[in-house]
This record gives structure tokens, C-alpha cells and sequence, in this order.
């Protein structure tokens, strides 16, 4: 019998898959958000260069990965950045994060960048755990935040 992982087809974001990121980020999600992932989602598939990715099972869209390339941002030519992963609470401890991210791993080596940054709450060892096991490591940049009022 086939497994989620095994019929999981990794494909490219696309316009139109901003209603299953909106619904996945609401089941995972600790608290409500005001971002209208809709309209991140089109920006993102917009993009020539993103490397953003979604996760399907039968045609239904149960994980993402948003990240982009940046370039020149403080000392490194170019780099990229996971902004965003979400799995549907189904599917997840399935393998489908790591074949997500896998896909980026790939996508990015393909283009030669060899540096992917992320930021993790210090609080979500769950998300901590993951980017542990994906090979993550603290970086030598320090995250740094103001609150403009």
C-alpha cells in the first residue's frame, strides 16, 4: 500500500494555490493572523526567481514552503531565505516537510547558492526540531527587532 510520502507530488507554487496555504497555516497556526496569505501566495508564484513549493496528495495541496532568494544582504552576495512551511495536521510526521525541503535544497544548488537563512521563535522546539534535523545551525547573524510605534 502507498503512503502519503511515497504519492506525494513536490510541484512548483502557483496562483492558485493561495485558499490551501490560507487553510493550512489556519489548522497549524497558535494564534489568528491578519496577513491575507491569498495575496502572499500570488506575489510569491509571481516571482522568477522563488523557491516556493507545495506538497500534493491526490491533487489536494497539504504542505508548502515559501523562501526567495536575496541578494546582497549584509556581506553575502546572494542567499536565500525560508520564509514560511506549513504541513496540513494530517500529513504531518510523514516525511512530507523534508521532501519540501529537499526540493529547496535542490532548487538552490541547482542556481549555486549555498547559504539558506531562516528565523525560528525561540519557544517552538517543534520548528527547531525540524530545522535541526533538515541540517540547520545557528548563524553568525543575530536577529534583530524594533517595535515602531
Amino acid at each position: 500500500m502507498e503512503t502519503a510520502v511515497t504519492k506525494t507530488l513536490i510541484r512548483k507554487l502557483n496562483i492558485n494555490d493561495g485558499k490551501a496555504v490560507k487553510n493550512i497555516i489556519k489548522s497549524i497556526a497558535y494564534r489568528t493572523s491578519n496577513l491575507d496569505y491569498e495575496k502572499i501566495t500570488e506575489e510569491e508564484s509571481k516571482r522568477a526567481d522563488n523557491g516556493s513549493f507545495v506538497a500534493e496528495v491526490n491533487g489536494e495541496v497539504i504542505g508548502f514552503v515559501i523562501s526567495y532568494i536575496l541578494y546582497g544582504v549584509f556581506g553575502i552576495e546572494k542567499s536565500a531565505w525560508l520564509a514560511m512551511i506549513g504541513i496540513d495536521p494530517k500529513y504531518m510526521d510523514r516525511g512530507i516537510g523534508k521532501k519540501l525541503a529537499d526540493e529547496i535544497f535542490k532548487f538552490y544548488h541547482e542556481k549555486g547558492i549555498v547559504n539558506i537563512f531562516t528565523s525560528v521563535r525561540w519557544d517552538s522546539t517543534d520548528m527547531l526540531s525540524y530545522f535541526k534535523a533538515l541540517g540547520f545551525d545557528r548563524s553568525s547573524y543575530i536577529n534583530l527587532t524594533k517595535t515602531i510605534e
